[in-house]
């Protein structure tokens, strides 16, 4: 059901609307790996994603008796602002359910997007809510459902994204990164070098809070995810596409996942280092070269930056998660002595010249020997932890360690 032919019909279905989008070679990150590593900007597209690629080509391929009553989709937002682009630029009529958690520059960039040709319907606080509203709606209205991975027209969208990286190489690719939710772009890009670049290994990254794919994998079938980590939005999805998860099972070269903050570290290197704004989801790819480290010196290295739609309001909790995964930030229970000059000794005698305070919470309680505060500490360097926790242990300061008590930790801070 997904050829070659079947992406290079999309190609032209899509030219003149859809950016080619550039394969940069990156010195910085050349350099770090030992390696020749190219990005594909996919975060350069009008819509800051590669998702305009399936829902144009989607919605192009339907007849004027199939429009009659709308098209109809839900996204956790790239599919979204893909949709009501094309909804606009064929001025077709959308209705687009997203869920309630979605970023709010996402929504605001559907509506600018779609303008009088889209309606959106916030639903649920997952994709796969919102996605069993739009299909409701789909029955109700009799209106045409654009599935934002499980479908083959959408998949043959996303596999222009390979054409265009092996029409943009100058030599063979080595290995192609590229992140997985729900499988689509994974499974046109796989059906593209399978028989163009059958030697390129192919490797499949997922937020490691939601590892739908990997979780499947495992258990020998399409799996749903009862409960996901919705923090890498445009990558996390509770069950991938009855279409798309065969061809990701048995294709994909190996499949890896990434973990929240260092997604969140990446994507802060990419910003200072290379002034490029990516999206969680759009640096999965970029993040699995630390992973990689070994295999790929000296290959050829494309990772494909899916997405630039990033929340700014968002970067203090990227920062936040990026110094946690580096170990550079550590939060306490202190238990301070409700004696003058405590504070004092504790700044002066537990806490490093290059240990910094970021938080602290306390509260006096005149009836106790000892008051307890939040303090959050944030480090030079990680080796500067256990000399810290020693001191703290050793002066009677040490009371809990929040940073390994996750339901403490969310509840405190």
């Amino acid at each position: 059901m997904i050829t070659v032919e079947s992406i290079i019909k999309a190609q032209m279905n899509i030219k003149g609307v859809v950016q080619h989008t550039p394969l940069n070679y990156i010195d910085n990150y050349s350099k770090s790996y030992n390696a020749r590593i190219f990005f594909k900007r996919e975060d350069l597209q009008q819509v800051r994603s590669y998702k305009i690629r399936g829902a144009y080509n989607r919605i192009k391929n339907l007849n004027k008796q199939e429009l009659q009553n709308g098209v109809v989709c839900a996204s956790a937002g790239n599919h979204a602002q893909g949709v009501a682009f094309a909804c606009n630029a064929l001025q077709v009529q959308g209705t687009i359910f997203m869920p309630v958690t979605t970023p709010k520059q996402k929504i605001s960039q559907v509506k600018m997007f779609g303008g009088s040709y889209t309606n959106i319907q916030l639903f649920g606080d997952t994709f796969d809510e919102s996605s069993q509203a739009a299909e409701a709606y789909q029955q109700k209205n009799n209106a045409i459902y654009v599935h934002p991975f499980n479908d083959w027209d959408v998949i043959a969208g996303q596999g222009t994204v390979g054409l265009e990286i092996l029409e943009s190489a100058s030599d063979p690719i080595d290995y192609l990164f590229l992140p997985v939710g729900g499988g689509g772009l994974a499974s046109g890009i796989i059906t593209v070098f399978k028989n163009l670049s059958p030697t390129t290994k192919i490797i499949g990254l997922e937020p490691k809070g939601a590892p739908s794919l990997k979780t499947s994998i495992e258990k020998g079938k399409n799996t749903k995810i009862e409960n996901i980590d919705k923090f890498v939005d445009g990558a996390a999805v509770q069950k991938m596409g009855d279409r798309t998860f065969p061809i990701c099972k048995d294709y994909l070269h190996d499949v890896c996942l990434i973990d929240e903050g260092h997604i969140c570290q990446t994507l802060l290197r990419l910003y200072n280092e290379n002034a490029i704004v990516a999206e969680p989801a759009g640096a999965l790819s970029v993040a699995a070269l630390d992973l990689y480290t070994d295999e790929i010196k000296g290959k050829n290295v494309v990772c494909i930056l899916s997405g630039g739609n990033n929340d700014i309001t968002r970067m203090e909790e990227m920062k936040e998660r990026a110094l946690l995964y580096q170990g550079l930030k550590h939060y306490f229970i202190v238990r301070f002595p409700q004696r003058a000059g405590s504070l004092k000794e504790f700044v002066g005698k537990v806490l490093s010249e290059t240990d910094d305070i970021v938080h602290f919470e306390y509260t006096k309680k005149n009836s106790r020997s000892t008051g307890s505060a939040v303090v959050g500490i944030e480090l030079a360097h990680k080796k500067d932890f256990e000399p810290l926790l020693r001191r703290m242990k050793e002066r009677g300061f040490f009371g809990e360690y929040l940073n390994q008590k996750p339901e403490l930790f969310d509840h405190v801070i």
